[in-house]
Parts: structure tokens; C-alpha cells; sequence
């Protein structure tokens, strides 16, 4: 944590201290390395890096196409000075929501956020907690359908799509949402009463381009991201039996796993489209650049995967220290009378927070409690769904410690320090982790009335 907080690449130093806790627990070093902390890498991309290489170049499909600032301009514009930081939030959500990058829409969002920051008199310093609520919370994990990988990896654990516990999630979003505005907007009254405006005018390109989008244009390849996941993973799939074929020489899959699978590819094919057709609709403009776009994704893809790899190799290295049991009975263990789903939520919150990521510190703990939440949840009569979504939830809230990349590259984008605006992003992070915790009581209640 403390390295990654300086700047230093968690690709070197995750290996680095996975192996000094494996020596100081008496363990061989070498054979630490090459036959668990790399397998574990090697597992997490084999599994997960289609969603990030086709992610990433959606990404970079819809800002190099113009569709993602089309998008956020048309919101800004429509809601104005006003409702400054409801329309960087939606902005943000918009794009999420249907599938970009969170670090692409950082990038395409800022400029305009920071241009109405200004106008509406608002500090500088709220804006990255402002990018944070639309873009790292319910559009991320909560609301049903989103496309974003920590949405994704539950999937496999227990079955279930990117649809899971719809009600549950949407409350969820509603709550964190209508929350962190409500927080966002008070720091903004407070500060405005004591007389803070925007601070030190910087200077801040925006995107301009004679070749533009209309806005409806611009949301055509979401929505197709989202309608073709729907289709696929409700209709289609659920009616083609693979089994006679898949589970045979030469791909020996997974009978159990298969819903799972062709939920991925559900996933996958769903993205594929969606970058197909933000290349065709503004052509004019990514004409000569198909291969920068392309490259760019690839090599972001590249970056974004290894850094929660390397976290998922750390932390198998530390499920496997003699020490670890004591940790893993405990975290089982906690409130037992409380059920599964407070566990879960309880366990993938401290290793998120722990790794500094919610794929990751999520990733570790189903793989190591998945099978017991399952057992535990069965025997409550509670639904693997609500499994996924408490999962998905947990993992983007206390992700966002000061180490977490997504929130070290916020800063960066927007100029400002750790000192200046973490304040803000944290107080997002405790809102976003509350609601999971208040929706698990409410469904507890629920659950024995």
C-alpha cells in the first residue's frame, strides 16, 4: 500500500513482498514464485483479460469517435451551471454504464466538468469526488446490466448474469446516487458560504472536432452493448445446449461452469458489437487513426490487467502462509448469525480494500469462499443472485483506499493531490459501502417476516 501510494508500480512490488511474506513465514521462495504467485496471474488474465481488451477499445472506439464527449457535453449543457455536479455524475454513469472504461471517462468527462466547476463557482477540489460517484459506484457494480468487469467476475462463482438481483441493485444505485449528491451538494454549499469559488483558473483543453456526433447518435453503441447482453445472456443462451459438444475433446469444459461461460460470451460478443459500430458511425473522424485507436486500447488493456493480476498473484500467495487460516476462519466466522451475505460482504470489502482493487480483493475472496457462501446461502434458502450483487457491491467499496489506481489516476487527470480531494472521495467510498450493508439488513428483515 505504502509503495503504491509513492507511484511505484504494483507489477514489481506486488511479487517483491508476496515473496518477503512467503520467506518470513518459512516458506521457499523460488517455488512461491514460479507455482503460486505466477499461476495465479497467469489464471486471473486467461479468465478475465477479454473483458479488458475489449473494454479498453470500446473505450477509446467512443472517444476517438467523439461519441463519449458528445455525450457528456449534451448532459452538461442540458442540466447547465446550475446542476453542475448532477451532470458530471450523469455524464460519468452514461458512459459506464454502457460498457467504457472508467479511466476513459475520467479522461473525456474532465474537461467538460472542469468548464462548468468554473462557471457554476464550485472548488476544484470536489470535482474528483464528483467523477468518483458517477463513475467508480453504481454504475460500476450495482445497477443490473452493467458491463463493467466487476460485474463480470461474479458470474462464473455462481451462475448467474450480469442481470442478477435487479432489485436489489437498483436500490442499491438509488441510495448511493441520490446519497452522494445530496453530500456532494452540502461540501458545495458549505464552501460557497464561506466564500471558496472554483480556486486557481487553470488552463483546460476541450474537445473540439468540425467532424461531431449527435447525442442520439453518439448513445447508439451502449445501448447496443446493453440490449445485445440481454438478448444473449436471457434468450439465446439459456436455450442452447452446448453440453453435448462442450464438455468433449478437444475444450473438456466445465458442465458446471457452462451458464457461466456463455455468459462471458454473452459479454463478449455484446462489446465486439458495440466497438464495430462506434468505429462505423463517425468513420470520417477515426479515419488514419484505426491503428493508434487500436494500439492504445491494447496497450491500456495491458497495463489494467496486469496491475489487479499481480494483486490476485499477492494476495494467493497470502491465502497460502500457514497464517492465512486463522484470517479465513475468522472472516467466515464473522456474525454467523448474520448469514452469508453479510460475510461475503464483510470479507470481499477488507481484501478490496486491502489490494487497492475491487476486481482483485474480489476475485481472491471467491475463490477461496465462493463454494461456502454457496452451501451457507442453500441452507438459508437465499439466492445465488443476491450472492453476485452483494459480491459485485462489496468489492467498489472500501476498494478505493488512497492506494487504489483508479483514484491515483483521478488525481492525475484532475491536478490535484491526495491532501486536496481525497477527503471527498472517501466519504463517497463510505456511503457507497453503508448502502450494501443497510440492503443486506432490509433483506435480512424481509427475508424472515
Amino acid at each position: 500500500m505504502v509503495m503504491a501510494y509513492r507511484g511505484f508500480s504494483v507489477i514489481f512490488f506486488a511479487p517483491v513482498f508476496a515473496l518477503l511474506a512467503a520467506a518470513l513465514s518459512g516458506m521457499s521462495v523460488m517455488p512461491t514464485y514460479t507455482e503460486l504467485f505466477l499461476p495465479s496471474l497467469a489464471g486471473y488474465v486467461k479468465v478475465y483479460f477479454p473483458f479488458f481488451l475489449l473494454g479498453a477499445v470500446f473505450g477509446k472506439a467512443m472517444e476517438y469517435s467523439g461519441a463519449a464527449e458528445s455525450i457528456a457535453q449534451a448532459i452538461v449543457k442540458r442540466l447547465g451551471p446550475k446542476h453542475a455536479m448532477a451532470s458530471v455524475v450523469l455524464s460519468c454513469a452514461l458512459l459506464t454504464y454502457g460498457g467504457v472504461s472508467l479511466f476513459v471517462v475520467a479522461f473525456a468527462v474532465y474537461p467538460l466538468a472542469a468548464s462548468i466547476f468554473r462557471q457554476a463557482d464550485i472548488p476544484k477540489r470536489l470535482l474528483p469526488g464528483t467523477i468518483a460517484l458517477g463513475a467508480f459506484t453504481f454504475t460500476m457494480d450495482a445497477l443490473p446490466g452493467t458491463p463493467q468487469i466487476q460485474n463480470a467476475i461474479p458470474m462464473k462463482f455462481f451462475n448467474t448474469d450480469l442481470y442478477a438481483a435487479p432489485i436489489f441493485g437498483t436500490l442499491g444505485a438509488l441510495c448511493v446516487f441520490f446519497g452522494g449528491l445530496a453530500y456532494l451538494k452540502s461540501r458545495a454549499k458549505k464552501a460557497k458560504a464561506a466564500g471558496e469559488g472554483y480556486g486557481v483558473v487553470e488552463t483546460v483543453e476541450e474537445k473540439t472536432s468540425a467532424l461531431t456526433i449527435h447525442p442520439l447518435l453518439a448513445i447508439f453503441p451502449l445501448v447496443c452493448v446493453l440490449g445485445v447482453t440481454l438478448v444473449l445472456q436471457k434468450i439465446v443462451f439459456p436455450h442452447w445446449d452446448i453440453s453435448s459438444w462442450a464438455t468433449e475433446a478437444p475444450y473438456k469444459m466445465d458442465p458446471h461452469h457452462l451458464a457461466g461461460t456463455m455468459n462471458d460470451w454473452a459479454l463478449m460478443i455484446a462489446l465486439a458489437i458495440g466497438i464495430v459500430i462506434a468505429l462505423l458511425m463517425n468513420h470520417r473522424r477515426i479515419r488514419g487513426k484505426l491503428a493508434l485507436l487500436i494500439n492504445a486500447g491494447a496497450a491500456g488493456s495491458l497495463l489494467a490487467v496486469l496491475n489487479t493480476a499481480s494483486e490476485v498473484g499477492f494476495g494467493n500467495v497470502i491465502k497460502a502462509l500457514p497464517g492465512f487460516s486463522v484470517i479465513a476462519h475468522a472472516l467466515m466466522g464473522i456474525n454467523r448469525g448474520g448469514g452469508p451475505l453479510l460475510s461475503e460482504a464483510v470479507t470481499v470489502n477488507m481484501l478490496s480494500g486491502i489490494t487497492g482493487s475491487a476486481s482483485g480483493g474480489m476475485s481472491i475472496a471467491l475463490d477461496t469462499f465462493a463454494n461456502d457462501y454457496v452451501s451457507w446461502a442453500h441452507d438459508a434458502g437465499i439466492d445465488p443472485q443476491l450472492l453476485h450483487r452483494v459480491a459485485s457491491m462489496a468489492s467498489g467499496g472500501m476498494d478505493t483506499l488512497p492506494h487504489n489506481g483508479a483514484v491515483i489516476t483521478l488525481l492525475a487527470i484532475t491536478g490535484l493531490t491526495h491532501r486536496q480531494s481525497y477527503r471527498d472521495i472517501f466519504a463517497v467510498t463510505l456511503i457507497k459501502t453503508a448502502t450494501v450493508f443497510l440492503l443486506i439488513g432490509l433483506t435480512s428483515i424481509l427475508h424472515f417476516v
